[in-house]
């Protein structure tokens, strides 16, 4: 069995996410040592690596969880993982092009400063 400090070692996941993700139903709570610790076991903290990777892919948690419960079920449903992933794909790209209009409006605004004048044409244009 693994302890708490070990499992976010190996998971790279922090201590207080771990536990939040217990609190929050995302991973089941782990068994309890005598001395009332948790511990872990190999496949619990494959559960927590398979969270951090959803996560850092920008999965919201509920995202998380449901391809987590995917990947443990009997049947994993390609198709709906599929679907998972292209919804989250559309948004990333919508973030993106969100992204590069809001780059390209303070590129513009930042165009117009001109340094030691006395008034401010970036925040002029913000003001109106």
């Amino acid at each position: 069995m693994i302890a708490i400090g070990e499992a976010s070692r190996q998971s790279d996941v922090p201590i207080e996410t771990i536990r939040y993700y217990e609190r929050e139903g995302v991973v089941p709570t782990p068994k309890r040592a005598a001395n009332g610790r948790r511990v872990y076991s190999e496949k619990e903290v494959g559960r927590l690596r398979f969270i951090k990777r959803c996560r850092d892919l920008g999965f919201s948690i509920k995202e998380a969880k449901g391809l987590l419960s995917l990947s443990e079920g009997e049947n994993d449903n390609c198709a709906m993982v599929k679907d998972i992933g292209t919804a989250h794909l559309h948004a990333v790209r919508s973030k993106i092009a969100e992204l590069k209009a809001l780059e390209a409006a303070l590129k513009q605004l930042t165009a117009n400063c001109k340094a030691g004048s006395v008034s401010c044409q970036m925040l002029e244009t913000l003001a109106r």
